[in-house]
């Protein structure tokens, strides 16, 4: 009798192979057009909220590895939620305005043809590129098989948006913590911009190090009572900002040494001088600073008046304790010429160039050389001005701030500029606005925890944000000016029509509308009498401002304000996090997020960052045609984002590995429960079912609780870890038996299928939220039982494995099977056996937690477990100080199960005959 045919082998025609690159189009798609992420709202409607807040990617280029990964840590959140029973949104958003798209637009059409163009024409072009490539990269982030409102994104140029991100302007300024002032701020000589702190990048530069003498007035020397030459010698890295010095800072707790030489320097710095060969007298006077103050000081390069003022600002470290001070080219030189109501002079244009007022202020002798001239170009003609007052000249490399976007080095220049004020209490708040936004975090949780500590620091010693750029493509600070007395009109009933206007019309109506057609009817303005404003808003007030046109305005379903969560990389800490919070604490004293997560960067496998001239870029859409977005998504829960992520060819194919471990253990799962039509009830499991169950349970909770904490390394790993072990290893071989070989319905091969499938249920609501398409496919094959009426994996919900009663205690166990293991593996090496079926084992059964004999065989996968044996002894193995030892079974061979459990060669055993012949 052949008894192949009458065994109850695995069966499914879930494919092993997934052949992603293939097959997720056609899925993705197919939810694309059933519009699955309204389904999504459908099913769920009542449900608790969770709303993640999309911070906004530039709408600028295709999309890189690094959107991949956060869009898809994104997808998968998301995802966990809803799988776990919550609402969830996710309205994608594109940030439009800005100086890129600026850039590309100007490159395209040429310098000449853009400042020849209306401002309104140029916006016009600036608005195509921006729409372009929010339509390529929303077909890049769909390929992915990322669900989100797609049809309905937020796009910071909508008219509706620009009038929102208007009105968030006004509130502040309603909250009168808009300020106009004249002071130094990051310049971009190359884009020809303010910036905000959170546009500075920092790199090497190098710089002169020069030390230059300015000799005291006769009167100042007369005050001190001193004869001869004697100087303040300063320390200074930037020689083209020598012709606006206004003053030089003392440290007003520090005594100061005059040398024989002539030069005063810092008492605790006059060592340092003479080992540097700045100066070489003996120190002949001491004299306090304050003696100093309020004297005068001749500048070297032009004869002008510089004041000797003091400072807390002065360090010890380094230079010679008295600081060169240019009220117009940096903020502590601003901030101590307030006080000492120093000239804030700023002869410098925004192309980094000298202007007229070097010649008309008399800056610099020679003058009409220098207009014109860019300040870099300036170092070494001024150093040559200085003759003998140029103590000491070098140059070093340090790091100094550059443009983030044309990598160009900054510069401080003072003009007029809008700021919102940090240390003013916005109206009907007891806190400052730096307080208020200090006091909104402590309720925010942050991942990593750490995370905390590089937002706190920067809220706390931040400057006043600098919101106005002197460009073009932006939402503009649409606010008119009184001509004559330069006010600046905050009408609400103007301000409200202007965001009117700007809600059909778009922010261009502020260029292509004249004064009076921008200004309400009946208003009490002459537009004559006005002037625009034509600076534009940071895009990062555009950016932090999405809370409120997204999640406020009511005109998206975009779910619920404060936001469940923000995550971006850990470079938004000074850009969208912070951005963010400034204006929400603002405007309402709260954090517009309740949770915020930090991501890392994408590497290469050696850690290096990515560029194409390394050669080491990953391109997402290369990974999706190689692997499938599967892989991509697998990769991304597998590695630990708070830190930098490594990909790389080698790493995809490990991830790939991982993946098909985890497709064939669902497969043989499914294969094994094809013919399961009810779930036994719970006290119907055996011990080995009910091990299963019960850790399954506990393993599965950990996973769980790593999940909810958004650890999903953490959960992925101990997942494989029970796969591998626990669920592959032990409980998928041990049953075997029972599934091939029982009765179709017989109760201990119900019970194991019933077992499988509760794990399986269980397991793939775990895994839906990152493969997402592959737990859709495992769906399609699953029986009527385990489907329950799901049409797809967007109406599954996680449930747990059901509890039942405690089964044996494993620790023994599991050490045994490892000893037992070992033993035979020699054997099989050897080959003086192939199958542990060939063998029984004898000793003491009552160290062993199972009680059910056919178990405790199975749990071993011998033929026979007892006190004793007659057959020809193999091994041992040791448990616990007792000793077991491993024979040749001592029945026959079952020709139909392969156990040594029949009476003679070929006949069937007992329990094979009886099934056979049931």
């Amino acid at each position: 009798m052949d008894y192949k045919d009458t065994l109850l082998l695995p069966k499914t025609d879930f494919p092993m192979r997934g052949n992603l690159p293939t097959n997720e189009p056609k899925k993705y798609q197919a939810w694309y057009d059933a519009d699955i992420y309204e389904q999504m709202k459908a099913k769920r409607e009542g449900a608790e909220m969770f709303t993640l807040h999309d911070g906004p990617p530039y709408a600028n280029g295709d999309i890189h590895i690094g959107h991949a990964l956060n869009k898809t840590l994104k997808d998968i959140i998301l995802k966990y939620n809803y799988f776990q029973g919550k609402a969830v949104r996710m309205t994608p958003g594109w940030d439009c305005h800005g100086l890129p798209i600026e850039q590309k637009v100007e490159e395209k059409l040429g310098k000449s043809k853009k400042e020849a163009m209306p401002t309104e024409k140029f916006r016009e072009l600036c608005r195509a590129h921006a729409t372009k490539f929010v339509d390529i990269q929303r077909d890049g982030f769909k390929q992915l098989g990322i669900i989100a409102d797609w049809e309905n994104p937020y796009v910071t140029m909508d008219f509706k948006f620009e009038a929102n991100i208007y009105r968030t302007l006004c509130e502040v300024a309603q909250k009168g913590l808009l300020v106009e002032r004249h002071k130094p701020i990051f310049w971009s000589w190359a884009a020809r911009t303010a910036l905000a702190d959170a546009e500075v990048e920092y790199e090497d530069k190098e710089d002169y190090s020069i030390y230059v003498h300015f000799e005291l007035s006769d009167a100042a020397k007369e005050k001190i009572g001193v004869e001869g030459k004697a100087g303040l010698v300063i320390w200074t890295t930037t020689p083209w900002t020598l012709p606006a010095n206004t003053g030089i800072s003392l440290n007003p707790e520090e005594m100061y040494v005059l040398t024989d030489d002539g030069h005063i320097v810092a008492e605790v710095r006059y060592d340092a001088m003479i080992e540097e060969g700045v100066v070489s007298g003996h120190a002949s006077r001491k004299i306090a600073s304050t003696e100093l103050e309020n004297l005068l000081a001749i500048n070297p390069v032009n004869g002008r008046s510089s004041k000797v003022i003091l400072g807390d600002h002065v360090m010890m470290d380094g230079g010679t304790g008295a600081v060169h001070t240019a009220p117009g080219h940096g903020e502590d030189d601003y901030k101590v010429g307030l006080k000492y109501g120093l000239e804030v002079v700023m002869p410098v244009d925004e192309r980094g160039c000298y202007d007229e007022s070097v010649k008309g202020l008399n800056l610099l002798p020679n003058a009409d050389e220098f207009v014109g001239m860019h300040i870099f170009k300036a170092n070494e003609p001024i150093l040559e001005l200085l003759g003998d007052n140029l103590l000491k000249q070098s140059k070093f490399v340090h790091s100094y701030p550059h443009c983030w976007r044309t990598k160009k080095p900054l510069i401080y220049r003072a003009t007029n500029q809008w700021f919102i004020s940090i240390d003013d209490k916005p109206k009907g708040s007891e806190k400052t606005l730096r307080e208020s936004a200090l006091t909104a975090i402590e309720d925010v949780n942050f991942y990593p925890a750490s995370s905390k500590n590089r937002l706190q620091p920067m809220i706390e010693g931040r400057p006043d944000w600098c919101i106005s750029r002197q460009r073009s493509w932006g939402v503009p600070i649409a606010f008119f000016r009184v001509k004559s007395t330069k006010e600046v009109i905050f009408d609400a009933d103007v301000l409200e029509h202007i965001a009117a206007l700007f809600d059909v019309y778009g922010a261009d109506a502020w260029y292509s509308m004249s004064n009076a057609e921008l200004l309400p009817e009946g208003s009490k303005y002459n537009p004559d009498d006005l002037e625009k404003i034509s600076d534009i808003l940071d895009v990062w007030f555009d950016s932090g401002s999405t809370w409120n046109s997204v999640l406020s305005s009511g005109n998206y379903d975009a779910g619920e304000y404060p936001a469940s969560l923000y995550i971006e990389g850990s470079d938004q800490h000074r850009g969208w996090f912070q951005s963010s919070l400034l204006l929400s604490s603002a405007i309402n004293q709260v954090s517009p997020y309740k949770t915020l997560i930090t991501h890392g960067f994408t590497v290469d496998e050696k850690g290096e960052k990515m560029s194409k001239s390394k050669g080491n870029v990953v391109a997402p859409d290369k990974v999706i045609k190689q692997y499938g977005s599967e892989i991509l998504r697998l990769w991304v829960a597998l590695s630990n984002y708070q830190t930098d992520l490594k990909i790389s060819d080698g790493i995809l194919k490990q991830t790939a590995e991982q993946y098909r471990k985890i497709r064939n253990t669902f497969r043989f799962l499914l294969a094994n429960v094809d013919d399961l039509e009810a779930y036994v009830s719970n006290d119907a499991y055996g011990e080995l079912d009910r091990w299963i169950l019960a850790k399954a349970r506990e393993v599965f909770a950990s996973i769980k609780a790593s999940f909810d904490a958004y650890d999903f390394l953490g959960g992925f790993a101990t997942l494989n870890h029970f796969i591998t072990n626990e669920l592959s290893g032990i409980y998928m071989d041990i049953t075997k038996d029972r599934l091939y070989c029982e009765d179709k319905n017989d109760e201990s091969r119900r019970a194991t299928q019933s077992a499988m499938a509760h794990v399986s249920k269980a397991m793939l609501g775990l895994v839906a939220p990152v493969l997402t398409y592959t737990a859709d496919e495992i769906l399609e094959y699953v029986p009527a039982l385990f489907k329950d009426g799901m049409e797809n994996v967007f109406d599954l919900v996680y449930v747990e494995v059901p509890e039942v009663e405690a089964s044996f205690d494993d620790s023994i166990l599991l050490d045994a099977r490892v000893k037992f293991s070992e033993a035979v593996d020699k054997l099989k090496k050897e080959k003086l056996m192939k199958s542990t079926l060939e063998v029984e084992i004898a000793g003491d059964m009552s160290l062993f937690a199972i009680n059910d004999e056919k178990d405790l065989e199975d749990w071993f996968v011998v033929s026979a477990m007892k006190a004793s044996s007659e057959g020809e002894q193999v091994a041992s193995f040791e448990v616990e100080g007792n000793t077991y030892t491993v024979h040749k079974a001592t029945a026959a061979k079952c020709p139909r199960c392969w156990r040594f459990t029949s009476t003679s060669e070929g006949c069937a055993c007992e329990r094979c005959a009886k099934v056979v012949g049931a």
